[in-house]
């Protein structure tokens, strides 16, 4: 990776993060702290939600607040005033519940001086696991596993999930009333609907709900750090990764250079019944692209997900480069047979292509840029 094209397409997707850091986003949808008598409570969920935490308290100093977030493990960042717990995702486990029940009482008994800032992103649901009643959180595990593995799109998921939550599809916001609710948002889901994100756990009909970072922002950030002009496809793409992967081939096989496609989104990998390899939605796509480009010459492309891990990876994605296919012949790799296997992790690991971020503490979802130079 240590051609131009490919450092022209890791620059263009450290923008589209870049715009969607919280410290770069939070401070101008923040409301100020109420006086007291009132009190200022702050919660949150979400791979963002330490790092909104402490861009939080870098905007309101020492005001008087306390507060509770929940994120995934290895997305801690240091907080002065707000705790902050960790737990599992994509499937939650103990301290999942044990976060939404600490969460949920936090704002039990407030008063309508009080007011209620929710920093919600995505990841939220996994880490807010509350079974509803008669539901334990081995049944939610069960489901959870089940759904990842179907193929389904994300808002069927977070549609499933509310019904089997104490706590999302508005249950949380309810427990904050009578108190002011201010909810910040950073969106990763296809349309950017309130419902969604995070289950919708601090979203009711009317509710001062705040998008402080969407895709669309970072798909803006990405295209203006672009040396080619731009085209941008969507930042709601769905559907099979791989079958995006052989559309979007079409497309960049029928242009002319320069020029750059830029989408976002989240496609999804359906299973089956057969034991996967290793690899996610961004690798998948791109391994499926590649296939379909079929070595074309100055077309590069990468994908990623903004927060750093594909799927359950350690990887954001990867990058392909016209000679990616002819790399891995060269080593005995059958890129058909590794997509086949849902195993695109390992064949861009062979070749040396995968991206490493770490954790980016955000997430506006899937970022795909394919550069025809």
């Amino acid at each position: 990776m240590e051609d131009h094209n490919a450092k022209t397409l890791l620059a263009i997707f450290h923008a589209a993060i870049a715009a969607a850091n919280p410290h770069h986003c939070l401070a101008a949808h923040l409301p100020a702290p109420v006086p007291p008598p009132g009190r200022n409570i702050v919660i949150g969920a979400g791979k963002a939600a330490a790092a909104m935490a402490a861009a939080l308290e870098d905007e309101w100093g020492d005001a008087d607040y306390t507060g509770l977030v929940v994120t995934r493990y290895g997305h801690e960042v240091p907080t002065r005033k707000i705790r902050v717990l960790s737990a599992a995702h994509p499937v939650p486990d103990a301290a999942s519940e044990h976060a939404a029940r600490a969460i949920l009482a936090s704002v039990t008994g407030l008063s309508p001086q009080d007011q209620v800032i929710a920093l919600i992103s995505g990841g939220a649901s996994a880490l807010l696991a509350l079974p509803a009643p008669g539901l334990t959180l081995e049944d939610k595990i069960l489901v959870n596993r089940a759904l990842l593995a179907s193929g389904a799109p994300i808002s069927t998921m977070n549609r499933i999930r509310r019904q089997l939550s104490a706590i999302k599809g508005g249950k949380l916001a309810a427990a904050c009333a009578p108190a002011r609710l201010v909810t910040l948002a950073i969106s990763d889901v296809p349309g950017d609907d309130p419902a969604t994100i995070g289950s919708g756990a601090s979203f009711l009909p009317g509710a001062d709900y705040r998008l402080i970072a969407t895709p669309m922002m970072s798909l803006t950030a990405a295209a203006a750090a672009s040396p080619a002009p731009v085209t941008i496809l969507g930042d709601a793409l769905e559907g099979e990764a791989a079958t995006l992967g052989r559309a979007m081939a079409a497309q960049a096989l029928a242009l002319t250079g320069p020029a750059l496609l830029l989408s976002g989104g989240e496609t999804t990998v359906t299973i089956g019944q057969n034991r996967p390899g290793r690899g996610g939605r961004n690798t998948e796509f791109l391994l499926s692209l590649a296939i379909a480009l079929g070595g074309a010459p100055h077309i590069h492309a990468l994908a990623g997900d903004s927060d750093g891990i594909d799927g359950t990876e350690d990887a954001a994605g990867a990058i392909i480069t016209p000679d990616t296919l002819a790399r891995a012949y060269a080593l005995g790799l059958d890129p058909a047979a590794y997509l086949a296997a849902h195993d695109s992790y390992r064949f861009f690991q062979a070749l040396g292509d995968l991206v490493f971020t770490g954790p980016t503490l955000t997430n506006v979802n899937d970022i795909r840029a394919i550069l025809i130079a």
